[in-house]
């Protein structure tokens, strides 16, 4: 915060975003961001990338095992039973992948401000359970931060909007890289109360890349006869070039995608040059842009308002730049969304405006956000037993006599 007012600092390569991604080269040194995300066509099996959809998740876990299928990198069973990832020869936590990522943020902010950074407010997808939220204050006590705030990313979007005195009731329309929330807010007199909240933790931006990329495979096959799914080079060749196809396609109608040298066989190289289009592209990612309904509409049920009781949608994450995931929102709520906010740096905006809060540089805000899942307890005979219900704004408590109370456990 400058004064009252929030900034983007510009990291050592003088961008205003970081990409979540880790490496380590062949001389086993460490990069974070754009420079590991550069070397990651010729080093894939030892670039991390996504492990916010691993992080506090156990190994035995059904999305789990689908993500093993989707990234180069190896995910291995932790001696406690958590996910863990394969680099270098050495096991990390997604935790300490999530630390490499924070210290360079925090390096980032120490170099402007010209002294130590400790303290932190940090996002995490609304719909993030207990366990998730826990692993993320994990990466910063590992960075050397004392995390003061865990925040909802929607939440943080809105704070950024409506900080220049804007009122209303807000749905936060939330599709990032790997996952989405959908969050209803009531913006009045300085107070941000969030009404209810959804989400899929395992939806977002790699999702349309693996469809894309599944495509391309598909149809290199069909012309050369050759599987590039079993070459590692080739597939990290191949996902660059889908996530570089879908950034185009948000703002033109067709794109080429070249990759010469693909792979080779007896008869020589072989290359790879397909013309994609902008309805293809939507027509493959169709069923993903239709899971963003369901948890619209059981999250406007939850607040107990219809569509036309939303005042304005906003659009957080760099996905939403799809022109048909815009389409699809203004199809949901019946308005088209606003463009008030960047959809990369609000949240990050919004963060720095809880940081302030807690410092007390801001006084005039209060932010009341909802648990995201209901909170309860198992009890004799395997029962499980609801205490605060999943939208009760926090903080809360609540108390029961039982005989037998066994865990606490995060249900949705």
């Amino acid at each position: 915060m400058e004064g009252k007012n929030p900034k983007v600092i510009e990291n050592s390569e003088g961008a205003r975003t970081t990409p979540s991604v880790v490496a380590f080269n062949q001389k086993g040194e460490l990069l974070v961001g754009t420079p590991a995300k550069r070397q990651a066509v010729t080093n894939p099996t030892n670039t991390v990338f996504g492990t916010k959809r691993l992080i506090g998740r156990r190994f035995e876990d059904p999305q789990t095992k689908k993500e093993m299928g989707m990234v180069p990198f190896k995910i291995v069973k932790a001696p406690n039973g958590d996910a863990w990832v394969e680099a270098n020869g050495q096991q990390y936590s997604p935790s300490q992948i999530g630390a490499f990522i924070l210290t360079k943020m925090k390096e980032t902010a120490e170099a402007y401000l010209g002294k130590g950074v400790s303290k932190a407010v940090i996002t995490v997808p609304a719909y993030f359970n207990d366990a998730q939220r826990q692993a993320t204050k994990d990466a910063g006590r590992i960075a050397g931060l004392d995390v003061e705030r865990i925040i909802n990313e929607p939440t943080a979007a809105a704070l950024s909007y409506g900080m220049n005195n804007k009122e209303g009731l807000i749905a936060v329309f939330d599709l990032g890289g790997g996952t989405f929330d959908i969050s209803i807010l009531e913006i009045s007199n300085g107070v941000f109360e969030v009404k209810a909240t959804n989400g899929d933790t395992f939806l977002g931006g790699e999702d349309f890349d693996n469809a894309l990329l599944d495509f391309l495979v598909s149809e290199f096959k069909k012309t050369e006869g050759i599987d590039l799914s079993k070459d590692r080079l080739a597939l990290q060749r191949l996902r660059e070039a889908a996530e570089k196809a879908k950034i185009e396609l948000s703002s033109t109608s067709q794109t080429e995608i070249n990759l010469p040298f693909i792979t080779a066989d007896a008869s020589g190289a072989k290359h790879l040059n397909i013309t994609l289009t902008r309805s293809k592209f939507e027509s493959l990612v169709n069923h993903l842009i239709e899971r963003t309904k369901a948890p619209c509409k059981n999250c406007l049920k939850d607040a107990g308002i219809s569509t036309n009781d939303v005042d304005e949608v906003l659009l957080v994450g760099g996905m939403t730049r799809v022109p048909k995931v815009q389409e699809v929102v203004s199809g949901i709520f019946g308005k088209s969304p606003s463009k008030g906010v960047n959809p990369d740096e609000a949240v990050a905006m919004g963060a720095a405006i809880q940081g302030g809060i807690l410092r007390g540089d801001v006084k005039e805000l209060l932010l009341l956000d909802v648990t995201p899942l209901s909170l309860g307890i198992e009890t004799l005979g395997g029962i499980f037993t609801r205490l605060i219900n999943r939208n009760t704004t926090i903080p809360t408590k609540k108390s029961q006599v039982c005989l037998w109370c066994i865990l606490f456990a995060f249900f949705p």
